[in-house]
């Protein structure tokens, strides 16, 4: 199989790169052979987390548009059977189905080729099924009355836009800010899942999206995305360097933490300012899961916009190493999942598993890199919708 590499670049014809869709947006065909890195990456990772995705994309119905890109199921179906005759494990056998099944097209946008690429892990909390002692803070499960509303169906707002809140006198409202929900606007419902003692380990749970929380009775609950509550999310480290309290080229999870814990008197009204919040479900079995609805892989799942990068598409990313910036970061990962701060063309969050170590690099990772898209190589992303 790893002659497959070579028809691969025998078969490489530049195209046009595609007009922009959105101010910036554009993708440009690039080869196998320009990629940094392509033939030391590893890559039978990448193609298990690719074969996850593989139970949505060959299944699904429709189309999943990018820009004037349209990928149907049948552009990843061929795909998605041969990624089954791969030996697991086979590195080499990866990377040439890559190269024998795909195109790479470098991504850009109103910035040019550079992005912003940063990191998320699966948060540890401790937790009690009772509120007691040092189990203060609860982890809600999505309200009844939590109402979204795709607008792009009543025609009033474009491209899939969305509203949430909750109907009162036959209008929908805003839905309670974190602010009020910490106030208790949601106690007395029913609605805990859990209690966990650090407020500030809820608040990075609600970042992150995910998590597993130690009970005090020995169970671990792993805890994924169920619902937010449709106010705009707030990066408070961007509050924090507004205010002086960290310099920029030093924000990180890691010092946004440290501030918090050494002034607990405006710990609880810093992080009200991100007013956005999550409501959490159980999560049985493999986990965490992204948005795409499979299970992510340590290393190898990066949340994208979805508006330029579909999900489920595998994504070669160049950067740097969070802890080793002097060291490039090159690898072949696959889009499954999206987030509330993750906008633009060339704009990535690497998954990095669960731990203190993976939460070391998560928390780090702020780095400039670029990224490129690999796309079936029956799709025309020259062609309109």
């Amino acid at each position: 199989m790893v002659a497959f590499g070579i028809g691969a670049c025998a078969r490489f014809q530049p195209t046009p790169p595609v007009p922009p869709t959105d101010p910036g947006f554009a993708l440009e065909p690039v080869s196998f052979a320009s990629l940094s890195g392509w033939d030391r990456d590893a890559q039978s990772p990448a193609l298990a987390a690719f074969a996850r995705s593989c139970s949505v994309l060959a299944g699904r119905l429709g189309v999943t548009p990018i820009g004037k890109i349209d990928t149907v199921r049948a552009d990843w179906r061929q795909a998605c059977a041969a990624a089954e005759r791969v030996p697991a494990g086979d590195d080499l056998s990866a990377r040439a189905f890559f190269a024998e099944w795909f195109t790479p097209y470098a991504v850009s946008g109103n910035e040019g080729r550079d992005g912003i690429f940063t990191g998320y892990y699966e948060a540890e909390l401790k937790g009690s099924w009772t509120r007691h002692g040092p189990y203060r803070t609860p982890i809600y499960a999505r309200p009844d009355d939590l109402v979204t509303l795709d607008a792009s169906e009543l025609r009033k707002r474009p491209n899939g836009a969305r509203a949430t809140g909750r109907v009162a006198d036959g209008r929908l409202v805003p839905y309670p800010s974190r602010a009020e929900i910490d106030g208790g606007a949601l106690a007395g419902r029913g609605l805990e899942i859990l209690w966990v003692d650090d407020a500030v380990d809820a608040f990075f749970l609600h970042i992150q999206g995910s998590g597993r929380v130690a009970m005090e009775d020995g169970a671990v609950v792993r805890l994924g995305f169920a619902a937010k509550n449709g106010h705009a999310y707030t990066a408070i480290g961007r509050e924090l360097v507004a205010e002086g309290a960290i310099e920029a080229a030093e924000v990180s999870m890691q010092t946004i933490r440290a501030w918090l814990a050494d002034y607990p008197s405006r710990a609880a009204a810093m992080m009200a300012r991100n007013a956005s919040y999550i409501f959490f479900r159980r999560l049985a079995g493999e986990g965490p899961v992204g948005s795409q609805g499979v299970a992510l892989t340590p290393g190898r799942s990066l949340a994208v916009d979805p508006r330029f990068v579909p999900l489920g598409a595998p994504v070669w990313i160049d950067t740097v190493d969070p802890v080793a910036p002097e060291k490039p970061l090159r690898r072949l990962v696959v889009a499954q999942d999206t987030g509330s701060a993750i906008v633009g063309p060339v704009r990535g969050d690497l998954f990095w598993g669960f731990g203190a170590w993976a939460a070391m690099r998560a928390g780090s990772m702020k780095a400039r890199g670029r990224l490129f898209v690999l796309l079936p190589r029956d799709v025309d992303p020259t062609a309109s919708p």
